[in-house]
């Protein structure tokens, strides 16, 4: 059978011939199909473009958070780098002050119970005073000095209140008590003409007359007197005159 045909007729305006047109359902039906599939296509295209726009429409935003991401990454690592800096320096401070150091040498020797005066009776022998005052290493502050009229007589060491003070030789307590200078302190006199001096302490366990043994605790440590932190000035005497402590002690 013959394919059937579509005819249009088209009546021109103001003019009385006509024209008319035919197509085959067959070609039509092609040609209806390619503007489906164009239409589709069409679709497509742009439902893909809206997308692509959306999302290109967030990168200013997402460029902006990067960048303020970067600068807090730059900042926390700024932080973690001070926070290991000053980690470092604690650590390096609690060791110098022996805040984890165990005493030197054995446990301290701790003050014996004196009852009365006899007690003390003993006449101590000759002593070089030859022992570090503390029982941890505590930090020197300041050193034996008298330049330019700023006199400074024996070490400071600074060292947290309440550390072990004890006596760097044998000897005899030729003074305890309180001076607006040295705060509390104690002197032992070690024969030979040799002292020391140990002041600015917070508690003294010692009295005058009493005899007390090489590295036996004495006080703790403190900061009274005048001083700004807790520490011991330690001085070494011989013949009333001051000596450098580090030429007798060593420091742990």
């Amino acid at each position: 059978m013959p394919d059937r045909q579509l005819s249009f007729i088209v009546v021109p305006h103001g003019e009385l011939e006509t024209r008319s047109y035919s197509i085959s359902y067959r070609r039509l039906r092609i040609y209806l199909g390619a503007a489906a599939i164009l239409l589709i296509a069409f679709i497509v295209v742009v439902s893909s473009w809206w997308y692509v726009a959306a999302q290109a429409a967030r990168v200013p935003g997402l460029e902006r958070e990067v960048a303020r991401l970067e600068q807090e990454r730059v900042r926390v690592a700024e932080l973690a780098r001070t926070l290991s800096e000053v980690e470092a320096q604690y650590e390096r401070v609690r060791r110098l002050l022996g805040a984890d150091a165990a005493p030197a040498g054995s446990e301290p020797l701790l003050p014996p119970l004196r009852q009365s005066d006899d007690a003390a009776g003993a006449t101590p022998t000759a002593a070089r005073p030859d022992s570090w005052p503390l029982t941890q290493s505590g930090f020197i502050t300041r050193a034996l000095s008298d330049a330019g009229g700023a006199n400074h007589p024996g070490l400071d060491i600074a060292v947290a209140a309440g550390s072990y003070i004890r006596a760097a030789a044998a000897g005899r307590i030729a003074g305890a008590g309180d001076d607006p200078v040295y705060g509390n302190f104690v002197l032992i006199d070690h024969g030979r003409d040799y002292q020391t001096m140990y002041g600015h302490a917070s508690k003294l366990f010692v009295r005058e007359g009493d005899v007390v043994q090489r590295n036996e605790v004495i006080a703790l440590s403190g900061s009274t007197g005048r001083s700004t932190a807790p520490h011991l000035h330690f001085e070494v005497r011989r013949d009333g005159e001051p000596l450098n402590p580090l030429d007798f002690v060593t420091q742990p």
